[in-house]
This record gives structure tokens, sequence and C-alpha cells, in this order.
């Protein structure tokens, strides 16, 4: 989400006067791909909170907690990390996570969990591995949320302090949730 409404043109003719002073909110939800449901939210400015895996462990716990059976979890190269490799084979759940490209099966660091996934999506290639473990699911859970939302309520915020930024991410989402 972006904080001005400048245009794109004006700053790469121009320059942005306001390059390291700008913050943007950072909005990150964890959502049912089947429903389109938001389970949990995390907003707050950049360079502040928790990173997207910390953020997307937590919420798979509190709906394990509350007693969701979550049966996969879909993510980008961003959730490749032996934490939540770790979480997803405690709950039972199946992990499909994009390996990023500089990924090492190493025998003893980090998960064995990562590790053997690693080795399966190397083994596979991408589009195989892909269309293996629908892949292409985690866009309706997150890209296309995001997308709804920027389309319903636009992507620039009203709010200029930290806690109004924070506040205004969380609620479009928690609208578009209601209405959805």
């Amino acid at each position: 989400m972006k904080t001005n409404n400048a245009g794109s043109y004006r700053i790469m003719k121009y320059g942005d006067p306001d390059a390291g002073k700008r913050k943007h909110p950072v909005v990150i939800i964890t959502a049912d791909v089947r429903t389109g449901k938001i389970i949990g939210m995390e907003s707050h400015v950049e360079g502040t909170g928790p990173s997207e895996p910390e953020t997307a462990s937590m919420h798979v716990r509190e709906a394990v907690m509350k007693g969701v059976r979550v049966k996969g979890f879909y993510g980008d190269g961003a959730f490749d990390v032996n934490d939540l490799f770790d979480l997803m084979h405690s709950i039972g759940a199946k992990p499909v996570i994009k390996i990023r490209k500089n990924a090492s099966p190493g025998r003893y660091v980090g998960s064995r969990y990562r590790r053997r996934a690693i080795r399966e999506y190397r083994e596979k290639r991408y589009r195989s591995w892909a269309a293996e473990n629908n892949y292409g699911m985690r866009w309706p859970g997150t890209e296309g949320i995001f997308s709804a939302v920027k389309r319903k309520f636009g992507e620039n915020c009203v709010s200029r302090n930290t806690e109004g930024l924070e506040a205004e991410g969380c609620q479009r989402f928690w609208v578009y949730d209601y209405i959805n």
C-alpha cells in the first residue's frame, strides 16, 4: 500500500524527494484458499514488526489452537524457512512452499523436512512440482484478496502517523472479509 498519490511518472522523471522518509504500511494475511476468508492478519509499518514466515507461523498456530484443521500451507519463496517446515510437519499439514534457488539440502543444517522438500523440488523441477502440488492455489488465498482490496478501496492511505497506517491497512481487509 502507498502513502502518497504521486504518479510513478513524476518520480521517474524528477526523482523521489521523500525516498528515505516515506513509511509504507505492510499487511500480511493468511487466508483459506477454498473460501477466501481471512484467518489471520498482521499490519505494521515497513521495517518494523515480525517477518512474513514468523507471522504465518503465528497465524497457523492460532488457527490450530482454535480447532481448525490445516491440511496444507501454500507460500512463495519468502516462506522457505526451517521453522515453517517443522511446524507443518508437527501439525500434519503439507507445506507447498516454493524453494529458493540457492537452497542447499545440506546434511546437518536446518530442518530435515525442508531438506526433503528441497530434494523433491530439485528432482521434479518447478513446473511438474507446481502442477503436482497445486501450487497455483496460493493465488486465490493471498494475491487475489490483495488485488480485490486494492480494486475496491484503492491502494493509497490517508493516515500519516504509524498507528493510523497500521489501523487503516487492517480496516480495509476487515471490511473486505466482512462483505465477501
